[in-house]
């Protein structure tokens, strides 16, 4: 993440800079592709040669017989292959700007039982924390939302590699905006918009040292508590939320879940937790299993 004190004129390291450059070499290559081959595309390139450069697939496989030992040697074969995939046409579909975009509206993909409650909330003005995941693509419900309207922002990460913000951020903020960058710069800006009846995304599915030892697939982890704090602070409307790829690879229903009652934050975040739980465990390929999820067990 850049800091305040980052020369604005200093360039970005040569091997951030080399990666960047054949990222969007990448996306040149597959943006005269019609939409239903560039997407596949980009999945298969993530699968098949990202995956195994960057080290995914041991990562996932580590992962894998933590929280699912229980899978056969085939299944986690599948996933090691089906994971990457699944990011690589995230990313294809974020690049794709418009295409994507209009198809989400298209479809009108919102429902689940927690849906009647967003609507009264949309309403009344009443501040909601949407608590996401990097699940399917997790933009795919924000352009969902900002289709209808309603006033959804999202606090997020800057990549580490500098070059590739300058062009990754515009790619996210042209899906549906205001986006809010982690720290000091952006804190104060998305406390103003969720008081002031904003829906804001905060994912929660990462290890957080700073957070409390919650279960996760029976296992124990670091989960950040500042999606139940701040909607028990701000009187907020708290929902699960995950976009779901359907078997088209191309296509998304969104699945608002049952609003999570205010409480005890840990209680409330381990709700998350389980809810989460149970959705990966219907599409294990849609989760990002490459993350750290369980530092702690490693």
């Amino acid at each position: 993440m850049s800091t305040d004190q980052t020369d604005p004129e200093e360039k970005p390291p040569l091997a951030d800079r080399l990666a960047n450059a054949a990222f969007l070499g990448l996306m040149k290559l597959v943006r005269p592709l019609p939409y239903e081959k560039r997407i596949p595309t980009v999945g298969w390139i993530f699968s098949h040669v990202l995956g195994p450069l960057a080290g995914w697939r041991k990562r996932i496989r580590v992962n894998l017989a933590m929280a699912r030992p229980d899978l056969d040697a085939s299944e986690v074969k599948r996933l090691t292959r089906a994971v990457p995939n699944n990011a690589g046409r995230a990313i294809g579909e974020i690049y794709s700007g418009k295409e994507f975009t209009r198809r989400i509206e298209q479809s009108d993909p919102l429902y689940g039982p927690g849906l009647p409650a967003l609507e009264e909330a949309a309403r009344s003005g009443r501040p909601v924390i949407l608590a996401c995941a990097h699940f399917a693509n997790y933009d795919a419900f924000r352009a969902a939302l900002h289709a209808k309207g309603w006033p959804v922002g999202a606090l997020y990460r800057p990549m580490n590699n500098e070059a590739f913000n300058e062009h990754y951020i515009p790619a996210m903020q042209a899906i549906a905006e205001p986006l809010f960058p982690r720290g000091r710069s952006g804190l104060a800006a998305m406390l103003r918009f969720l008081k002031g009846g904003g829906w804001l995304a905060l994912g929660f599915d990462q290890y957080d040292r700073h957070g409390v030892e919650l279960s996760f697939f029976g296992l124990p982890t670091k989960t950040v508590q500042t999606p139940a704090e701040l909607a028990i602070r701000y009187d907020a409307l708290i929902v699960p939320i995950s976009a779901i790829r359907q078997a088209d690879g191309l296509s998304f229903r969104v699945l608002v879940g049952e609003p999570v009652p205010h409480g005890e934050p840990g209680q409330m975040m381990q709700s998350l937790n389980d809810d989460l739980e149970a959705l990966i465990r219907l599409h294990m390929e849609q989760w990002l299993w490459i993350h750290r999820r369980w530092k702690q067990l490693k």
